[in-house]
C-alpha cells in the first residue's frame, strides 16, 4: 500500500511539473495549448485529484511560479546497458550531481551529451483502452498510417487491463494527437519516449542490478523519467 502510495506521489509531482512547462510554453488554456491538453490527458490516467491539477494550473500562471527546466542526461547502468535521465530542474547543478550519485551508487556512470543518445529514437507513445470488438484493429492501423503511425501493438496496464500502444515519430506527435481526437478515441496517456533502437538481452541478475538502478534514480525528486536499453 505503501508502494503504491509513494508511485501515485512521485506520477503527481512529475505531472505537476510537466504542467509548469506546458504552461509557461502555451498558456494555461488546454484549447489552444496541445502540450497541455497532453499533460491532462495523462493527469487523468493517473487518477490526480481536480483540485490538485487546478492548483498546479494556477501555480504555473502566477508570478512566482518556478521555472523548470527540461535536461536529458546520458550515461550507463551496468553491464553495458545505456540510460537516458529526464528531468525538469530548477537547480541543474543540484540535478547533475544526483544523477551522478545515483549511477555511481549501482555501479553506472555519467556520459557526456551524445554518449549513448544515438541509441535511442525519440517517438510519441499513446497508450488506449482497448477499443470494442466492432473496431477493426487493421483498418484503424492503415488509416492511422496517413498520420505517422509507426507502430500499432497491444500490452497489458498496472491494473491487468488491455491497453493499445500507438508510436509515432515525435516530429508527428501533434498530427497523431488531433488524428486521435478526431475519430473520439480516449487516450489514457500520451508521452514523448526514446525507445531503444536494439534492445540488449542481459542474464536476469544482471538485469535486477540494472533495474535497481532504474529505480534508485526514479526516485529523485528531480527525475522525471528513466529510459534504458534492456531488453
Amino acid at each position: 500500500m505503501f508502494k503504491r502510495w509513494d508511485r501515485m506521489a512521485k506520477a503527481f509531482t512529475r505531472i505537476g511539473k510537466d504542467i509548469a512547462i506546458a504552461v509557461k510554453a502555451g498558456g494555461p488554456n488546454p484549447d489552444n495549448n496541445a502540450a497541455l491538453r497532453r499533460v491532462l490527458q495523462n493527469a487523468r490516467a493517473a487518477n490526480m485529484p481536480k483540485d490538485k491539477v487546478e492548483a498546479a494550473i494556477k501555480k504555473a500562471s502566477g508570478q512566482n511560479q518556478v521555472n523548470y527546466e527540461t535536461v536529458i542526461y546520458e550515461g550507463y547502468a551496468p553491464h553495458g546497458i545505456a540510460v537516458l535521465v529526464e528531468t525538469a530542474t530548477d537547480n541543474v547543478v543540484r540535478t547533475v550531481a544526483n544523477v551522478r550519485m545515483h549511477l555511481k551508487e549501482y555501479g553506472g556512470n555519467l556520459g557526456n551529451t551524445g554518449s549513448v543518445g544515438f541509441l535511442f529514437e525519440r517517438m510519441g507513445v499513446f497508450r488506449l483502452p482497448h477499443p470494442a470488438p466492432s473496431v477493426n484493429l487493421e483498418e484503424l492501423e492503415l488509416d492511422l498510417i496517413n498520420f505517422g503511425l509507426e507502430e500499432m501493438g497491444e500490452t497489458t496496464g498496472e491494473k491487468g487491463e488491455q491497453l493499445l500502444v500507438i508510436r509515432c515519430a515525435f516530429s508527428e506527435f501533434g498530427t497523431m494527437q488531433k488524428a486521435l481526437e478526431e475519430r473520439g478515441l480516449a487516450v489514457n496517456s500520451a508521452e514523448s519516449e526514446y525507445i531503444a533502437k536494439a534492445p540488449l538481452e542481459r542474464p536476469e541478475d544482471q538485469a535486477k542490478e540494472v533495474l535497481e538502478l532504474v529505480d534508485g534514480l526514479e526516485q529523485d525528486e528531480d527525475v522525471q523519467r528513466v529510459f534504458h536499453n534492456l531488453a
